[in-house]
């Protein structure tokens, strides 16, 4: 089963872990990823393409599928405003096996990162604000999946 989500609403971790992993699936591995307080970051705003994102979630989580025999998986990343400690981003991989559920979901929360249509917005307390722009250590970690 493959479970993919993009949202705006925020992300209940443990409903989603329980809602998933329904069949002694053998191995499960996750990633939470959360929005940084960083350099006093008041709120991080997502902005998307919601066909273009949801299509991008889609295809990584059909590749995933594709590389490691997994029993289910969920992607799940959240759009629009959020503050510090708000969950961003959850991945969940189940497989008879821990090396699948582990690859998978490092491959899925590298290649996010790159190959998602997903631009990041940052709002400080001083006023500031900035767009994020892509890392060379991001590309980096997606390639290694070429």
């Amino acid at each position: 089963m493959i479970r993919v989500s993009v949202q705006p609403e925020a992300i209940d971790a443990a409903a989603e872990q329980t809602a998933h992993d329904t069949g002694g699936h053998g191995a499960s591995a996750s990633f939470i990823g959360r929005v940084r307080g960083d350099g006093g970051l008041v709120e991080l705003f997502l902005d998307h393409h919601p066909v273009l994102t949801a299509a991008g979630l889609e295809a990584l989580a059909a590749d995933a599928a594709a590389r490691w025999s997994l029993a289910a998986l969920t992607l799940i990343h959240r759009v629009g405003p959020m503050a510090p400690g708000d969950t961003i981003v959850l991945v969940l991989a189940s497989s008879p096996h821990r090396a699948e559920a582990l690859a998978a979901v490092e491959f899925l929360i590298d290649r996010l990162k790159t190959d998602v249509m997903l631009w990041k917005r940052e709002r400080f307390a001083d006023g500031r604000v900035q767009w994020v722009e892509q890392r060379g250590s991001d590309h980096g970690r997606a390639e290694r999946w070429d």
